[in-house]
């Protein structure tokens, strides 16, 4: 393991390892243990009960963060015909086809979300392998394979921070609920859309236990487990 510096160290003593913190009490503790020369992201990270091997207990999905992820998000839009109308109307960034695989295939990547139009797909499908490990590769099941008509409203929701999610090997989530520079109430607000959503995209195999601990970290700082009763009751979720 890394050794970790000193101003990472000092952060880390802000923090009992012992205790489940409340979202408003780990979000001041982030704010104090801040060190970087920059504005840190702040994330949730889900571990979940559920198997990563088995094909009916996968999870993902997406969530309109209410506050955004503080940063401008560059949308491609993969289509043809009516579409390409649609899309560069709509305020997309990138928007075409044949010109767009050359170029990811020759190694571009410079967007944040990718969506596609269902006449495409036979095209873009060879892309699988550079954009499906990035999280990037347009997808019905988190609803970046849409119809020319929903165009509009999907670049908009990316453009205000639509954040897609996908379980890893390991049955751990990880979402970016914005910056730290947000303040409280806004970040408050994303993690429990957030929440909202990682329960929402529960799959029906899954037995028992579906979130079995709940961590709210920044970019540079320590792992601060929240108390998962109180962050749901914060989120406005019924817990039995």
């Amino acid at each position: 393991m890394a050794r970790r510096g000193k101003k990472y160290l000092e952060a880390a003593k802000l923090v009992d390892k012992s205790k489940l913190y409340t979202t408003d009490e780990a979000l001041d503790i982030a704010q104090k243990a801040s060190y970087a020369k920059f504005d840190e992201t702040v994330e949730l990270h889900f571990r979940l009960g559920v198997d990563p091997r088995h094909a009916d207990q996968q999870v993902r999905g997406s969530v309109v963060l209410p506050h955004g992820l503080g940063k401008k998000i560059r949308v491609l839009v993969f289509t043809e015909g009516e579409g390409e109308k649609i899309a560069k109307e709509a305020g997309a960034d990138y928007v075409g086809c044949d010109e767009y695989i050359k170029m990811i295939e020759d190694g571009w990547l410079e967007f944040d979300v990718a969506l596609a139009t269902p006449n495409v797909m036979p095209k873009i499908s060879k892309l699988g392998k550079i954009l499906g490990r990035r999280g990037l590769m347009p997808n019905p099941k988190s609803g970046t394979l849409v119809p020319p008509s929903d165009l509009p409203r999907v670049i908009e929701e990316a453009k205000k921070g639509r954040v897609e999610f996908r379980m890893d090997r390991t049955g751990v989530v990880h979402i970016p609920v914005g910056k730290l520079s947000f303040g409280k109430e806004k970040l408050a607000e994303n993690i429990a859309a957030a929440i909202e959503a990682v329960i929402r995209a529960k799959p029906p195999a899954a037995r028992g236990q579906y979130i079995r601990s709940l961590t709210l970290a920044t970019t540079m700082g320590p792992g601060i487990k929240l108390n998962l009763s109180a962050a749901l009751s914060a989120a406005g979720i019924k817990t039995a």
